[in-house]
């Protein structure tokens, strides 16, 4: 088969797809806001992100690959258009703010620029399910109720269409679950090597998400310091949270 025709027949057939998968969502929705909510959510932001490039791959290696993204961006903007037809504009949105400050093209550039991003946040997901979990029954780290960090709520907001209820849709999956992972990653740290940064401005910058560091031993100190400190903050304990875990709120 010639190598454009190819190319056009993975897009259609990944093109075709993803409209097949907008519809089945949008009637599992219907039936229940359950997908909306980790673990089902997994499987349903699995169909618009890395299940059409498997897809593709699987049909035509790299080429297929490269047509599956395109197929993907068209569909995406196809679904933005039809949706804000079908809503009507009401009053100004996002992009219209955004578009103003930004400019139209830059901002539209801005946002395209960040979709290379979504095989990241797929890989720290597949950690968050398939990693974490085995580390936590090893290591006696406290586990998480997922759905309470990996869900979509923002289409409940007043007057998101198209491109603003997608980008605020994406922003509310990556969240989420980038919270999560750095949640789990406090854990870890925490335990394994409660030791201060020899850079002051590192320490500064990691304070907010591992707000441990300021009790963690100095970094011109030795290994014993540290050793001290797991087993001041890990002796008899039946989970191994991080120091400002909630399960710690009643110690003094």
């Amino acid at each position: 088969m010639p190598f454009f025709l190819s190319f056009l027949t993975v897009l259609g057939f990944v093109f075709a797809g993803m409209a097949v998968a907008a519809i089945f969502t949008r009637v599992a929705f219907a039936i229940t806001q359950g997908i909306s909510r980790a673990p089902y959510l997994d499987f349903f932001v699995s169909l618009f992100t890395w299940l059409p490039w498997a897809a593709g791959a699987v049909l035509d290696g790299w080429l297929g690959l490269a047509a599956a993204v395109v197929a993907q961006l068209l569909f995406l903007h196809a679904f933005c258009l039809v949706h804000r037809l079908l809503k009507g504009k009401k009053g100004r949105t996002l992009t219209d703010a955004q578009g103003r400050i930004l400019g139209p093209v830059r901002n539209q550039l801005a946002l395209l620029v960040q979709t290379p991003a979504i095989p990241v946040f797929v890989m720290v997901r597949f950690a968050e399910l398939a990693l974490y979990p085995v580390i936590a029954v090893i290591g006696r780290l406290p586990t998480y109720r997922q759905a309470e960090w990996v869900n979509l709520t923002r289409h409940n907001y007043t007057g998101l269409a198209g491109y603003d209820l997608l980008w605020c849709w994406y922003c509310d999956w990556m969240t989420g679950l980038w919270a999560l992972g750095t949640e789990m990653l406090r854990n870890i740290e925490s335990f394994w090597c409660p030791i201060q940064f020899g850079s002051s401005e590192k320490n500064r910058n990691v304070a907010l998400d591992f707000p441990d560091v300021k009790l963690w031993a100095p970094s011109n100190g030795s290994a014993e310091e540290a050793a001290d400190l797991i087993e001041k903050y890990y002796t008899g304990r039946k989970k191994l949270s991080w120091w400002g875990h909630p399960d710690r709120r009643d110690e003094k």
